[in-house]
């Protein structure tokens, strides 16, 4: 009998960031300790069919995990406590000790797969259910950081059929009570898809659209000029931790789809070009907005920081980028910890939440 953890790396997903997914999972899988782990590629493709892939992880570069899957899926029977393959006319079941999803966005990092995780009984990196779901819904998260007293943008939500029905009432809310520029927001979905700048109000129509082609919610946030920050924590909740503060210098508009992951064409500076004060801050509303939404194992938490010295957050990410050009890990690493030794971490931080060490 092995004594490695049987480790499940998931990826893919339904969402519109199943790419980014692919390339998070392929980085991992490469820095993974293969004497401490037995590795298990679990894909799920964009149509929602779950495959237990067996080849190289270059295969998720170039799609070939897709031909060479079987039918597998995570058991909701905590009794099985891992996954069922299927193949050859019968089914296999395979125990897992712990489960890794590099999945971002909808079904990944919103407490759906989450809950699946914690019916199964298989202990899972990152956040659960209800704090992924707090932070996927940037309409929730403004609402629970007002009442802490964080500081943020100035901001009003609205659901999308409210808007088709009466949209010169939300039309003049907005024109009220925010300047432009303006963000406007799907309130549940990944990483920058279905946002807009809007810098006049005639340009407000079309963006609340885009945005309600990506959820019921709409999100609509003053625009903040400053430097664009990020911090890394890790840990459980009460022992939370802040990384150094890494700044991006913003190649576009703003720091879009295709400069986090396709161009990775912004700069970015560790740490950032900050007071030490400053950066102190930052760190300190990290951990206490991370303690505050039942953060655990790890989240981003993205921050502006203007002219005069305010700290503003922006948002939390519950399963952050974790590329070869990602933030998250490269905050970790100029703190000292190696990518192998972050990963190391959080499964062992998942073990640890689940109250249960491998043996």
């Amino acid at each position: 009998m092995s004594n490695k953890l049987r480790l499940g790396v998931i990826f893919g997903g339904q969402s519109s960031e199943h790419e980014v997914s692919l390339m998070s999972a392929a980085s991992i899988l490469e820095n993974l300790d293969e004497t401490k782990y037995e590795i298990y590629k679990i894909g799920i493709t964009k149509e929602g069919r779950w495959l237990l892939y067996e080849g190289p992880a270059a295969g998720l570069g170039d799609g070939s995990w897709l031909a060479r899957g079987v039918p597998a899926f995570l058991s909701p029977d905590s009794g099985v406590h891992g996954l069922v393959a299927l193949g050859e006319g019968q089914a296999r079941v395979i125990p897992l000790d712990c489960v890794f999803p590099a999945l971002h966005g909808k079904n990944g990092e919103d407490g759906s797969v989450q809950g699946l995780f914690q019916l199964s009984g298989v202990p899972y990196v990152g956040c659960d259910v209800r704090s992924s779901a707090v932070c996927m819904d940037k309409a929730v998260t403004h609402t629970l950081l007002s009442a802490a007293d964080i500081s943020q943008a100035h901001y009003l939500w609205f659901y999308a059929d409210r808007y088709d029905a009466a949209p010169d009432v939300v039309l003049n809310k907005i024109q009220a009570r925010l300047d432009f520029p303006v963000f406007v927001k799907p309130a549940n979905a990944g990483s920058s898809v279905g946002v807009s700048k809007v810098e006049s109000p005639e340009g407000l129509d079309a963006a609340i659209r885009k945005a309600a082609r990506e959820d019921s919610k709409v999100v609509v946030e003053q625009g903040i000029s400053g430097q664009e920050v990020e911090c890394a924590v890790l840990g459980l909740r009460p022992g939370a931790e802040a990384s150094i503060v890494g700044e991006i210098g913003a190649s576009a508009q703003f720091y879009d789809y295709d400069d986090k992951y396709v161009n990775g064409t912004s700069q970015l500076f560790i740490p950032a070009r900050l007071e030490e004060k400053t950066a102190q801050k930052i760190r300190d509303i990290a951990v206490r907005a991370f303690r505050m939404l039942g953060c655990s194992g790890l989240a981003r938490v993205d921050f502006f920081v203007t002219g005069e010295g305010e700290v503003v957050l922006n948002e939390v990410n519950t399963l952050p980028g974790f590329t070869s050009i990602s933030m998250y890990p490269k905050l970790w690493m100029a703190c000292g910890l190696s990518y192998p030794q972050l990963l190391d971490r959080l499964v062992e931080l998942a073990l640890e939440r689940a109250g249960g060490a491998h043996g």
